[in-house]
């Protein structure tokens, strides 16, 4: 597994943030039943640098807590089954692994939901990272359902690795 991760924000966070990241992609990958290692960026960013990047790539005139870009096309949430083992395609030709995609998350963002929401800043950058790598893997909130689903495989994520509210 790789994760590459560029700290860009001014603002630090007080934790272990490089651990944590990478523990919260292997579980998703594990529980999501991806039968590679995974490959995915992480940018640690700001307010300001996140609003450019929404308003670039969703149109839409705001900052935000994460953003995910998908490498990949899946079928449905965590269906593996139309990648084909290829380098040069979905995969790293010097590792092998699965190119997921990236995830742009603002630091500014998770010290303020942490404490609007009155958890610890280690759960709220867990919480983003599963969030951001379950839309990498094909999960969307738009419907109802699919909101549920997201969030049930949001807490099992959390839940395997012991980080709670």
């Amino acid at each position: 597994m790789t994760v590459i991760i560029d700290y860009e924000a001014e603002q630090k966070l007080d934790l272990p943030y490089e651990e944590i990241i990478n523990r919260v992609v292997a579980k998703t990958a594990e529980l999501e039943n991806c039968p590679w290692e995974v490959c995915v960026n992480v940018l640690l960013s700001d307010d300001e640098a996140i609003y450019a990047l929404n308003h670039e790539f969703r149109g839409i005139d705001s900052s935000t807590d994460v953003l995910s870009f998908p490498a990949l096309y899946l079928p449905a949430p965590a269906d593996f089954s139309e990648i084909e083992e290829d380098p040069g395609l979905d995969f790293d030709p010097d590792t092998g692994e699965l190119i997921v995609g990236d995830i742009a998350l603002s630091v500014q963002k998770v010290l303020a939901q942490a404490a609007e929401y009155g958890h610890s800043t280690e759960r709220e950058l867990a919480f983003l990272i599963a969030h951001s790598m379950l839309h990498l893997f094909g999960y969307d909130h738009i419907e109802e359902a699919d909101r549920l689903k997201m969030e049930e495989e949001q807490r099992k994520i959390l839940d395997a690795l012991g980080i709670h509210r």
